[in-house]
């Protein structure tokens, strides 16, 4: 079984002194970095479970992560817990341009 794993991100707060194109660039280097933790629960994947959560998280003007929360359930409570857990392996991104922000991230997990 082929197992993909998408991000995608919606910027939720970032300061109007930040250039479209600076937001974007930064933006896409949190969903990178994400990304490169996101995993497949295997008990999802046993279940044939497939979804996206979106998860908020706050994030320091040093790029820690500081928070975590499910902003939005993908009907898997295993998905949804992997959503969530995996921003503290995470733990920090790319320094925000414009200091402390907060980014919804979907997280979408897909078998095939």
């Amino acid at each position: 079984m082929k197992t993909i794993l998408k991000i995608t991100a919606a910027l939720s707060a970032l300061a109007l002194t930040v250039t479209p194109a600076l937001a974007d660039s930064w933006l896409n280097s949190v969903k990178r970095t994400v990304a490169s933790k996101q995993s497949y629960p295997r008990t999802a994947q046993m279940r044939g479970e497939e979804g996206t959560a979106k998860v908020k998280i706050y994030i320091t003007a040093s790029g820690k992560i500081e928070k975590a929360e499910l902003a939005e359930s993908s009907g898997s409570r295993a998905l949804d817990k992997e959503a969530v857990a995996m921003m503290s392996r995470v733990g920090s991104v790319p320094t925000p341009p414009a200091g402390t922000s907060s980014v919804v991230l979907p997280l979408t997990w897909k078998l095939i």
